[in-house]
């Protein structure tokens, strides 16, 4: 009963900060919503922060979810991999409109309590490009990259950078599409040419 409480508080909350914002929704209005008692919001959750983290913390798990079934999928080489983590991303941020309040709030004031689990969430995307920047490097899809966790976080500040206009300014709308541009773009500076893809695929097949 607890733990079903706890979910509609949630569920609730997560659409009354998407729709209003953050300052604008209060715990009275949550609480209302859900048909629930102050009291027993505040059992579940210490302060509205927390329940904004808790919200906010489920949005990037359903981001995870999304991105980790790319990164395990053999069925794609390491090019389309990364085409598809881009494209999976952004499709996904698009939809998670309360994580769009943090981004709004990172221009005139930050909430710092959610520090921990946006730092979180980078690294864990980060891990996850490097994973697939790797094996493109061992099958021979990309060229040797030397110090490839700074090659990932230049080339996650790349994504960063775009998070605003994609999603506050709703250029994802119509840029959307340019995906697959875009990592061509960021491609050709890392692709093996054709030749040496061929070398390096030719040994692993004799490496086993």
């Amino acid at each position: 009963m607890k733990e079903v409480t706890k979910r509609k508080i949630i569920e609730v909350a997560s659409q009354l900060f998407a729709k209003y914002g953050f300052h604008k929704t209060s715990v009275d209005q949550i609480a209302k919503t859900a048909r629930k008692a102050k009291g027993s919001l505040y059992y579940h959750f210490a302060s509205k922060e927390e329940l904004f983290t808790e919200v906010v913390s489920q949005e990037f798990a359903k981001v995870r979810e999304a991105i980790i079934k790319v990164v395990e999928n053999n069925k794609l080489n390491p090019v389309e991999k990364l085409k598809r983590f881009l494209y999976t991303r952004n499709q996904m941020l698009a939809r998670s409109g309360n994580y769009h309040e943090t981004l709004r709030a990172d221009l005139f004031e930050r909430f710092e309590f959610l520090d921990k689990v946006r730092q979180e969430h980078d690294e864990w995307e980060k891990s996850q490009l490097e994973k697939i920047l790797n094996e493109g490097i061992v099958k021979g899809y990309y060229i040797n990259l030397g110090d490839v966790k700074m090659v990932v976080d230049v080339f996650y500040l790349v994504l960063k950078g775009l998070e605003i206009p994609f999603f506050i300014q709703k250029l994802y709308l119509t840029l959307g599409s340019k995906v697959d541009d875009l990592v061509g773009i960021m491609l050709r500076g890392i692709s093996a040419n054709p030749q040496d893809m061929i070398k390096r695929r030719e040994e692993n097949r004799r490496n086993g």
